[in-house]
């Protein structure tokens, strides 16, 4: 196979393999799992997951949002690499784990655990934050404004519901019949826009009110300190930024989904199937530093827009000893950005918040309804042929919206399914940190392994999803312990 100068990859017909680009440019364009992920990311984790972490604890836990946004990239890329080199996606990798085993692998099981919490729960969470956006936009009676207005009316009218099922049906319909291009387009137009308007409303806030965002803050910030339980609201600011750490960055969920989406972009076939020959190793090694951009890149965009929506929560929200929960979730945040854009603040919040809620909707629900086709294949409940998944990432893109919706008109509470699913993925990170060594020592072609100072920051990554998921589950258990038996 032969690479023009112009970096144009050469495909070859009869294997489909693509030579990897070798310059910036040709590389920046065959990014794009990286993009997806990220617009998968900032809706939940950063808008409310971040957000209410700066509401609890002020600028305390800075540095624990900022590690959770690096350290999980390591994981991330081992997972990627393994795909690459193997063309296998992700649960059916996690099932070669060894242990002990029930038909499937132990750690197919606790995924499939934290995937009812995600999938189901956090992305209905989700969906009812669209709705409320919408509602407090286009209402279509009074009453939802006049219950964010006086909290202790009763409300009286299901707007956000009605908005919550009309945009269950339209999402069902364009996933149905969507490709990996409308995924990756939309959502990284929904959220490059909002991102934007974030950041420059951090910059231009202390001009527009009393906040302060000043060096003292962040280095307050970034000095590992430990808050104490918060006085106004109650909560204990640590847990909630502990379950946050589960789905800030790259979150469980999306640690498994991006294989997925790394396949389906082409990096495998492109790689092609693994032999002893020298040209594969030299297109391995290409695609990987493709996928090591990718995965970087996105980091870098979902860093600027976590600390950016940290920051608010902390300057706005934790002074006015206010925290986003329940159906005012969305108006309390909307708070945040009244200040710089006022009289139209709580549009532009609005309008924003749609749209990096609904990408996170869109691009979450297209990789779970993948990762699951996956799993019935592992399961054995269906066949494992390619037609047979794509057919059931069909069914099931079709059907998880209305699971969504079923789980918030339950709830009614969006910060809390959020919240919960960040605890639950909290959990599996360590587990999946696991998985990731195994694949590093056990699977890896010798020819693209990484070097020493790769390795030492791998175990240094698996080593901090231990403590944040081990402290998750020890607080969670002490939580039910105490609601069950007292203090």
């Amino acid at each position: 196979m032969t690479s023009s100068a112009s970096d144009e990859s050469a495909r070859t017909p009869t294997t489909g393999t693509v030579a990897p680009p070798t310059t910036l440019f040709g590389i920046l364009r065959r990014l794009g799992p990286g993009l997806i992920i990220a617009a998968s990311i900032v809706g939940s984790g950063e808008l409310i997951g971040t957000t209410k972490t700066g509401a609890e604890a002020g600028y305390t836990l800075l540095w624990l949002i900022l590690i959770g946004c690096v350290i999980k990239v390591f994981i991330q890329i081992e997972f990627g690499r393994y795909a690459l080199a193997e063309g296998v996606p992700t649960i059916e990798a996690l099932d070669q784990i060894p242990g002990p085993r029930l038909h499937v692998s132990w750690l197919v099981w606790a995924w499939f655990l934290m995937f009812l919490t995600s999938a189901i729960g956090q992305l209905g969470g989700i969906l009812g934050g669209v709705g409320q956006a919408l509602a407090m936009t286009f209402p279509i009676t009074g009453d939802f404004l006049e219950h964010l207005k006086h909290p202790d009316v009763p409300l009286q009218t299901y707007d956000d519901v009605t908005y919550s099922v009309i945009i269950t049906i339209v999402t069902s319909i364009l996933l149905v019949n969507g490709r990996y291009s409308l995924i990756q387009n939309v959502s990284t137009i929904l959220v490059a826009g909002f991102t934007a308007v974030t950041i420059f409303n951090v910059f231009a806030l202390p001009s527009f009110s009393d906040a302060d965002i000043g060096w003292n803050n962040i280095k307050h910030g970034l000095s590992f300190y430990l808050p104490a339980k918060n006085s106004v609201t109650g909560v204990d600011p640590l847990a909630v930024a502990l379950a946050t750490f589960g789905i800030i960055g790259v979150g469980a969920s999306e640690l498994i989904a991006y294989p997925y989406w790394c396949i389906e972009r082409g990096y495998a076939r492109y790689t092609g199937v693994r032999d002893r020959s020298p040209e594969w190793a030299e297109r391995a090694r290409g695609w990987m530093r493709v996928m090591r951009y990718d995965a970087w890149c996105s980091m870098l965009i979902y860093t600027f827009a976590t600390v950016a929506f940290y920051v608010l929560g902390a300057a706005v929200l934790f002074k006015k000893g206010l925290s986003p929960k329940g159906s005012g979730m969305i108006h309390t945040l909307s708070l945040m950005y009244k200040d710089v854009f006022d009289p139209w603040g709580e549009y532009v919040f609005l309008l924003g918040a749609f749209a990096v809620l609904y990408s996170t909707l869109f691009v979450a629900t297209a990789g779970n309804a993948r990762v699951a086709a996956d799993a019935l294949g592992v399961f054995r409940i269906t066949g494992t042929s390619e037609a047979t998944k794509r057919r059931w990432i069909k069914i099931l893109s079709a059907a998880f919206p209305f699971t969504n919706l079923i789980v918030y008109v339950i709830s009614k509470d969006p910060v809390a399914l959020v919240i919960i699913a960040g605890l639950a993925q909290a959990v599996l990170l360590p587990m999946l940190g696991v998985a990731g060594l195994y694949f590093r020592y056990k699977k890896c072609d010798p020819r693209i392994a990484p070097g020493k100072v790769w390795d030492f920051f791998l175990w240094l990554s698996v080593a901090g999803l231990a403590v944040a998921g081990g402290w998750g589950a020890y607080a969670e258990t002490a939580k039910m312990a105490k609601q069950f038996f007292g203090s």
